[in-house]
């Protein structure tokens, strides 16, 4: 079976290399059937993967530990889910896993284009490939996922395995990877048309229209990823917070952000034919930073709880960004003038400069995390020390930037287009500017005297208002109209324009994650050393440790503190935060117990017993006001995603973009 396996990577490599050559060969010399063979090559290379993948995961479920990769990621007393999870736990499944998604999604393209853009497909297939041949040599020559223990003389086979991480093993961790590789991976497709289209000098922007389905799809995982990251970090990191600024979560939250600002500015180029050279570096610096993020969590120079081990692969990511980088920023440069704007920006006061400002802001925000992930690389290189760079530093440049976004969050769709008047800009920015000064000096007068965070509720209440105030004014014209109840008219509302409005959803959904962040400028936390009987007080809440029990199953072996929770006397309940230690590698685990509510979670981690005292149990307590918020920002978020992808019952089509294979013929006829 492990031959196979192996084999199967080998002919994909070598396929891949095929579908590259003939791709290209095929539209340089004009050979229709050497474009055809190519694509059929694609769909050979899934098929090969598709079974070296197969392969992998069944000697995973199986307890195969002839397997060096099964061994060291598996054991017999893993549930079943979590052995299927050991896929991309390890460097080599996950690199299988990198390779078998990229395979799925460029047949997916093949397929769907297999009678579009015969032009620019023999271009998007050669990038396509191109990318599979780097992810084939590293499956197959680099970190092969089919190497055999070595049985012998003197040498004994494996009984059972290592197992998986334990901080791994968490349900999360079955959804959180996937998802984020299939943000990762998926953005090549966007990068790919876009890149065939400057080479081509396609006429119109076909791409856009192509890939704008498949883009918000992938931006859709990419968050999907981010944010059960930061749920994983809360619930099984146990040190009492969801995003701590390390390299390898900033590394996930770069290309999130490009692919933001390329989702906003491709609209200002769909309708008004603006901003394409921004377009194109967008997208392809989206692309790349989603390698960069690969090759940060593989090659072992910085240190993070995400990341694997020291490995060689880092030369291998710098040579195929190199060769990638210096190539698309060629054809851009090239094509400048190709990418000139069909108009310009008439006044700062209109709808096209709040679209600009906001990515610039983005661009910002982009460089401050990737300087500042950066910084302790580069210091080590010059100075021969690495300076780190913590959350602080982070978190005092992001926050500024954070709530201008949300200020524009909120400021563009009061804006008109092409320019606005003072005085219509007057009359939209009155009620939300007054729900705002409201909600800053109520919240003031209840005590709140944190300046940034005051600035935040009240940017929230600004952009809620706002966007209350658009569904409303629409939904009331068609209740008007048509005689309908005004629930079923904002549904009406938002079929009819299901981008636009499903966006504003996910604009309310970001609002709602940021009430949930600003409320991290409250949190309460203390580590008390608290014998068995007696309680401690944090914030409202009174805690006793009741009692601590052990036990053990074939997994691992456990401690839980029983703790009881008072509010003013009033027993609420009790949590159970647990200690746990591996059997197979001998690794503590935290499980903590959290008392979810909309207003604040009590969060409880059991440290340890105390070292000097068996009948004390060292326990770690903290109060995160709003933080649920944040969960419900995400789902709101998701939902508004969703919406987006509905095709809109009142179809706009938009004058710039154009049939690239209609517009061939027609220019061909007329030749």
């Amino acid at each position: 079976m492990e031959t196979l396996g192996a084999y199967a990577i080998l002919l994909a490599f070598c396929l891949s290399i095929y579908a590259f050559a003939a791709s290209l060969a095929g539209k340089l010399k004009h050979k229709p059937f050497l474009i055809v063979s190519g694509e059929r090559a694609v769909y050979g290379v899934w098929v090969l993967l598709t079974t070296a993948a197969g392969i992998l995961v069944y000697s995973l479920l199986t307890s195969d530990f002839r397997l060096a990769y099964v061994a060291a990621r598996s054991n017999r007393a893993m549930p079943l889910v979590y052995k299927f999870a050991a896929w991309w736990g390890g460097q080599e499944g996950s690199l299988l896993l990198w390779s078998w998604l990229l395979s799925t999604f460029a047949a997916v393209v093949v397929f769907t284009n297999r009678r579009k853009h015969r032009d620019m497909m023999p271009y998007v297939i050669s990038v396509l490939a191109f990318t599979q041949i780097f992810f084939c040599i590293l499956n197959a020559f680099v970190e092969p996922p089919f190497q055999v223990l070595a049985v012998g003389k003197g040498v004994q086979a494996v009984a059972d395995g290592n197992g998986l991480n334990p901080l791994l093993q968490y349900w999360l961790m079955a959804i959180h990877p996937p998802a984020l590789y299939l943000g990762y991976v998926g953005f090549i497709v966007p990068f790919a048309f876009a890149f065939a289209s400057l080479v081509t000098k396609q006429p119109g922007e076909a791409w856009i229209a192509t890939t704008r389905r498949w883009t918000l799809i992938t931006w859709g995982f990419q968050s999907i990823g981010v944010m059960l990251g930061q749920g994983w970090a809360y619930a099984v990191l146990g040190w009492g917070g969801y995003w701590g600024w390390d390299p390898v979560e900033n590394a996930s939250l770069l290309p999130w952000i490009t692919a933001t600002a390329f989702l906003h500015s491709v609209m200002m180029q769909e309708k008004k034919g603006m901003m394409k050279v921004w377009n194109m570096v967008l997208i392809s610096s989206t692309f790349f930073l989603c390698i960069f993020g690969t090759f940060l969590t593989r090659s072992g120079i910085v240190s993070s709880v995400h990341a694997f081990a020291q490995s060689s692969l880092g030369t291998w990511f710098l040579g195929y960004l190199a060769i990638a980088v210096g190539v698309t920023t060629f054809f851009i440069l090239k094509r400048l003038d190709y990418l000139k704007s069909e108009a310009h920006l008439e006044s700062v006061l209109s709808r096209e400069s709040s679209f600009l400002f906001n990515n610039l802001i983005l661009l910002a925000s982009c460089f401050a995390v990737l300087w500042g992930t950066l910084f302790p690389v580069i210091t080590e290189a010059i100075m021969g020390e690495k300076i780190t760079v913590g959350a602080p530093f982070f978190n005092k440049v992001n926050i500024p930037i954070g709530l201008a976004l949300l200020l524009l969050t909120g400021v563009g769709p009061l804006i008109a287009w092409r320019r606005s008047s003072w005085e219509s800009l007057k009359r939209a920015f009155r009620w939300p500017t007054v729900v705002a000064v409201l909600t800053i000096a109520i919240l003031a007068g209840f005590g709140v005297t944190h300046l940034y965070a005051l600035v935040s509720f009240g940017l929230c209440a600004f952009v809620i208002a706002t966007i209350a105030m658009e569904f409303f004014k629409g939904a009331r014209a068609i209740s008007v109209k048509n005689q309908m109840n005004m629930l079923f008219a904002a549904f009406e509302l938002t079929h009819r324009n299901t981008r636009r409005y499903g966006g504003y959803l996910v604009h309310m959904g970001i609002v709602i994650m940021f009430i949930g962040y600003t409320g991290a400028a409250f949190n309460k936390d203390t580590t008390k050393e608290v014998t068995i009987g007696d309680r401690f007080d944090i914030g409202r809440y009174s805690l006793q440790v009741k009692q601590v029990t052990d036990g053990d199953n074939p997994n691992y072996s456990w401690q839980k503190a029983q703790i009881g929770i008072f509010v003013g006397g009033e027993y609420l309940g009790e949590l159970m935060p647990e200690r746990r230690v591996y059997g197979s590698s001998g690794q503590p685990t935290s499980e903590v117990a959290i008392r979810r509510r909309l207003n604040e979670d009590l969060y409880l981690n059991f440290a340890s017993m105390s070292q000097t005292d068996a009948n004390k149990a060292i326990i770690q307590a903290y109060v995160f006001p709003l933080v649920s918020w944040i969960w419900i920002g995400f789902y709101v978020l998701m939902f508004g995603t969703l919406v987006c992808l509905i095709p809109s019952k009142v179809k706009y089509s938009y004058a710039k973009t154009a049939v690239v294979g209609v517009y061939a013929k027609q220019t061909e006829t007329a030749k």
